[in-house]
């Protein structure tokens, strides 16, 4: 990343300014360790008045400031620089090089002090000390407004995800207190069946985004043990097994064995769980899902296969997105939370794998996910 920074320089004394100004006029300065290269646009103030009206029509990003000044003094407007809450970094220069000049300079907001007379080799390394200073604050405040925005983008995205289910729950129970379906209390099954789909769903999300925010914020505790993850997959489908029959899903696996790997008991089940509900949600009646586990020495191998509606080509780009849910007349009646896929690459991740996605419309999908043996 290559910026180039105003550098605004304020001394009474021409010579003084001229000198700066040649010795900077084609500096060019490097950070490696924050991928950046910096050079310089130059301006000059003679007083401390000219200053404040060059900063605020043109703000500077790093100013070389004279402590004594005609008019109004150096430490005067270093003074209104700061109550204007200037983002300018500001390095005194001055012929009076005390502690006691330094202290109070440092106590206004002063980031820095150059004492004259100076070299151009010095003027070059407090110049490039300030400017590795200014990019790190400049990709602070870039990363915090960022996350400020990804932050209303998610909760903004969040209430919508709530809202929908919230309505139509209150609006069952608003049926039900107006009694606006009769006095038999069997015509109320259908609301209550559809209110309890509903509160699962919300369930399920704030279950996710609490796995999801444990896993970001690396505050999940995580017990890597010895674990056959054939035996996951077993219970897994275990569980769902009532689900599938709903459905008219068959659910197949034939284990190859143990097959053992250091793992979380709790990222197995996460994991599993997310492959095999959206392999039972997304299929045909009738369908089938399949699980396969294969042992690859140093990775382990896990396929979820089911005979569903599939995916577009157009849709594949969407899917490990938080809160991504593909949306046509196919999918319109099945709830999620859109989290599970986002989960799932993350939990991949832990173990230094990936998750690969082969689909074909109204054909099925396969979920591959590779995982490593020895997770780091």
């Amino acid at each position: 990343m290559r910026e180039t920074l105003h550098l605004l320089i304020v001394d009474d004394e021409l010579g003084m300014r001229l000198s700066i100004e040649r010795a900077l006029r084609s500096y060019t300065t490097s950070f490696e360790d924050i991928e950046a290269e910096v050079d310089f646009r130059i301006s000059t103030a003679e007083s401390g008045e000219a200053a404040l009206e060059l900063a605020a029509n043109d703000p500077p990003q790093i100013i070389l400031l004279d402590y004594k000044l005609p008019g109004i003094s150096g430490l005067d407007v270093l003074q209104t620089l700061t109550e204007n809450k200037t983002e300018a970094l500001i390095v005194m220069i001055t012929a009076y090089a005390s502690l006691e000049t330094a202290v109070q300079a440092t106590k206004i907001g002063a980031f820095d002090f150059l004492a004259k007379p100076f070299t151009p080799i010095e003027v070059k390394a407090a110049i490039h000390k300030t400017s590795k200073h200014y990019m790190i604050q400049a990709q602070a405040r870039k990363l915090a407004g960022e996350r400020k925005q990804i932050r209303f983008e998610f909760l903004s995205v969040l209430a919508h995800e709530l809202k929908s289910p919230l309505a139509a729950v209150e609006g069952n129970l608003r049926i039900m207190k107006d009694h606006a379906a009769g006095d038999a209390i069997g015509a109320y099954d259908k609301l209550l069946d559809r209110s309890v789909l509903r509160l699962d769903g919300m369930r399920k999300l704030i279950m996710d985004l609490l796995d999801l925010t444990r896993m970001e914020s690396g505050q999940k505790q995580r017990a890597l043990v010895d674990q056959d993850i054939c035996a996951a997959a077993t219970q897994c489908l275990e569980t769902h097994q009532s689900l599938a029959a709903e459905k008219g899903v068959t659910l197949l696996f034939c284990p190859p064995g143990p097959v053992m790997l250091q793992a979380d008991a709790g990222e197995l089940e996460m994991m599993f769980n997310n492959l095999v509900s959206n392999a039972i949600k997304y299929n045909r009646e009738g369908g089938s899902v399949t699980v396969e586990v294969e042992d690859e020495g140093e990775a382990v191998r896990v396929r979820v296969h089911d005979t569903g509606i599939g995916i577009s080509k157009e849709d594949m780009g969407k899917l490990f997105g938080e809160f991504s849910r593909i949306k046509n007349e196919k999918t319109r009646n099945i709830l999620g939370s859109g989290l599970g896929l986002s989960i799932l690459k993350r939990l991949a991740g832990l173990y230094g794998g990936k998750v690969e996605v082969e689909s074909e419309p109204d054909r099925g999908t396969t979920f591959t996910v590779a995982l490593r043996r020895q997770p780091s």
